[in-house]
């Protein structure tokens, strides 16, 4: 049976207390367990500006129930400053530390900058080194691309001989494509009208989890995860994501 994991993007946001979603007598410090009695999956962006290191990511895979699933987004020293050329040491270094999480380390996402163009040749070497590494070789791996040059079938080529996904991300910034390229689908959600700061319509959530649905009667597993989080739309959606494909 295909599994399903919808959750947010992050989960450490101040505005989010007061009873947004965190109730008032719940301590910042007690907000991952919160989460985690909520939903099943959450993606961790903190990764991308900093690397914590290996005891921080072991303390998460020690707060949260068995069947928890973390998605670590890829360093953007990796994706922004290197742009995926001669990473060896630093994948060495990134999944030395995301190990940490064990058995609960399920997808890495790679954001690649807008201004990045498409360079295949490069992306392939990169998947190359992934699928050397222990723990990358285990793990499931998504692109997120913000530059239409990506959107080509050179790349889908390289993505699905890797069985690596690319990311279906909806926004009104940056291209939205749904090529399945693995035997997973990652979808993210930026925000409709407002780039973080909008929410979803049920009449939206409707077609996009009719597509999900569709997905996953052909045997995929199904990644979700809201990044509009401010006044708590990413949670009010992904709730009502995850009722509309159980539905």
């Amino acid at each position: 049976m295909s599994g399903i994991y919808v959750g947010t993007s992050g989960f450490n946001y101040k505005h989010w207390s007061n009873g947004v979603f965190y109730p008032e007598d719940i301590p910042q410090r007690e907000w991952l367990e919160y989460y985690a009695r909520n939903f099943d999956t959450v993606e961790l962006n903190v990764s991308f500006y900093r690397l914590p290191k290996e005891s921080v990511f072991e303390g998460w895979h020690e707060r949260t129930p068995t069947n928890f699933i973390f998605v670590v987004k890829g360093s953007r020293f990796i994706t922004h400053i290197k742009r995926l050329k001669d990473c060896k040491d630093s994948i060495e270094l990134f999944f030395g530390r995301a190990k940490g999480l064990k058995e609960k380390l399920g997808v890495v996402l790679w954001q690649l900058p807008p201004n990045f163009r498409v360079d295949a040749e490069r992306l392939n070497e990169f998947c190359e080194l992934l699928k050397k590494n222990k723990v990358a070789k285990g793990t499931k791996q998504v692109f997120e691309f913000r530059h239409d040059s990506w959107f080509c079938d050179k790349v889908y080529e390289i993505l699905k001989t890797h069985n690596f996904s690319l990311c279906v991300a909806h926004s009104k910034c940056w291209p939205c494509e749904k090529v399945i390229t693995a035997n997973y689908v990652y979808m993210r959600f930026h925000g409709g009208e407002v780039l973080y700061g909008s929410n979803y319509s049920d009449e939206e959530l409707k077609m996009w989890a009719s597509k999900a649905q569709k997905w996953l009667n052909e045997g995929k597993d199904i990644y979700v995860y809201f990044n509009n989080d401010a006044y708590g739309y990413a949670v009010r959606n992904a709730k009502k994501f995850r009722e509309l494909l159980k539905s």
